[in-house]
C-alpha cells in the first residue's frame, strides 16, 4: 500500500453520480444476510457492548480478525455492515461488528451513550480479542462516526507505543466534526440530519423521562432540539464530560491526529459526501502510514458501481481487495510469535 493522496478508482454508473442518489442507493439494494451469533461483552465500568460474529468462523485460531465499527445509530443491520462483514468472511477473516453502547438489541446500563471520539470500548474489545486469539492479526474497519473513532484510536495507540491493530480502514470519516455538523445544516443534507436526530431522540427520550440520565434537560426541550449541534451541546457533551458541543468537536475530531499515524491505514473518501464540507482533507497532514483515496463521487458511504450488469457495492470490493493485499504483505502475529521463540 503506497501512502499519500490518491484518486480512488470508483466510477459511478451513468445517471447515478448524484451524491444523494449514491447515499440512498445502498438502502434500496439487496444486501447479503450472513449468519450471526451475538455476544454481550462486559466493560470495565459495568456497562456492556454487543458483538455480532459472522458464523461459522474460520477453524484456524490464527485466522486474521476483522473488526467493524458502525456509524451514528448504525448496527449490524446497516447495509454497509452486512456487505463489509461478508467481504471479510469470504476472504478467510474472523469477522465481527461491535455495536456502540445502546446500539445493539439491548439498552446499555450506564447513564451515558457513545460518541465520535470514544475509543475506550473499542480498545477494550481489541485487547480482549488479543487475549482470545494471540496469534491472529487484528484488522479494523470503521464507517463514518466509527471511522473517526478508529483513526483516533490508531493515533492514540501509536502515541502510547501500543500494537492493538495491524492495520485499519476508515470509510467516510468526519475528521472535522464541527465542519461536518455545519454541512448537515445545509440544503438536502438537513433530511439526513432530521433522520439521525430522530433516532437519537427516540433512544434518549424514555431514559430522560425515567430520570436515568444526569441532564438538565426536560423532555420538551429534548423534543425541541433541531440540529445535531444542538443535540450534542445539550446531550452528548454533558453526558460524556465535555464543555459543550464545541469542546466535544475539538477534542473528538481525528483530523489533528492524522499526522501521527504510521501503521498501514486506508482512508476512503468521496469529495461530494453531503455529510462533509468540500476539501475536508486539503489542509490536513497525513501520517506516513496513511493512504487516502478520494473519489469525485460516492456520496456518504454510498459508492455503488455497476458490476457484471448489476448495481453492487464498490466499498465491499475495495475493502476485500485491501484485505487480500495485506494478507500477502503484512507480517502476521503467527510470524511474530514464531520469531519470539515462544
Amino acid at each position: 500500500m503506497t501512502p499519500g493522496r490518491h484518486a480512488a478508482l470508483f466510477r459511478p454508473p451513468a445517471g447515478l453520480a448524484n451524491r444523494h442518489v449514491q447515499t440512498l442507493l445502498p438502502r434500496m439494494l439487496p444486501a447479503p444476510s450472513p449468519a450471526l451469533t451475538w455476544e454481550t461483552l462486559a466493560l470495565p465500568d459495568g456497562d456492556i457492548v454487543e458483538l455480532s460474529w459472522v458464523t461459522p468462523g474460520p477453524p484456524d485460531a490464527k485466522a486474521p480478525l476483522f473488526v467493524l465499527f458502525h456509524g451514528l445509530e448504525g448496527s449490524v443491520d446497516s447495509p454497509y455492515a452486512r456487505q463489509l462483514l461478508t467481504a471479510a468472511a469470504e476472504r478467510g477473516h474472523r469477522a465481527l461488528l461491535m455495536h456502540f453502547r445502546g446500539c445493539g438489541r439491548s439498552p446499555n446500563r450506564r447513564p451515558r451513550a457513545y460518541h465520535s471520539g470514544d475509543t475506550a470500548d473499542a480498545h477494550w474489545l481489541l485487547g480482549e480479542l488479543a487475549r482470545r486469539y494471540p496469534q491472529a492479526a487484528r484488522l479494523a474497519c470503521g464507517v463514518s462516526l466509527g471511522a473517526n473513532m478508529l483513526l483516533k484510536l490508531v493515533a492514540e495507540d501509536e502515541a502510547r507505543g501500543d500494537h492493538t491493530l495491524k492495520a485499519a480502514i476508515a470509510i467516510a470519516p468526519p475528521v472535522d466534526l464541527a465542519a461536518s455538523a455545519d454541512a448537515l445544516e445545509r440544503g438536502f443534507a438537513r433530511v439526513y440530519q432530521r433522520h439521525l436526530l430522530g433516532a437519537l431522540k427516540a433512544k434518549v427520550a424514555p431514559r430522560l423521562a425515567a430520570g436515568e440520565l444526569p441532564l438538565a434537560l426536560s423532555s420538551r426541550e429534548l423534543a425541541g432540539l433541531r440540529t445535531l449541534r444542538a443535540y450534542d451541546d445539550a446531550v452528548t457533551a454533558p453526558l460524556h464530560g465535555f464543555d459543550g458541543a464545541a469542546d466535544y468537536y475539538r477534542r473528538a475530531s481525528a483530523g489533528p491526529l492524522l499526522s501521527g499515524i504510521h501503521r498501514p491505514t486506508l482512508i476512503l473518501h468521496a469529495e461530494d459526501d453531503p455529510f462533509m464540507p468540500p476539501g475536508l482533507f486539503d489542509d490536513l497532514e497525513l501520517g506516513v502510514g496513511i493512504r487516502l483515496e478520494a473519489a469525485r463521487h460516492g456520496g456518504h458511504v454510498g459508492f455503488i458501481e455497476r458490476r457484471d450488469g448489476r448495481l453492487a457495492s464498490w466499498l465491499a470490493r475495495r475493502v476485500g481487495d485491501q484485505l487480500e493485499r495485506w494478507a500477502d504483505t503484512l507480517p502476521s502475529e503467527r510470524d511474530a510469535f514464531s520469531r519470539s521463540g515462544s
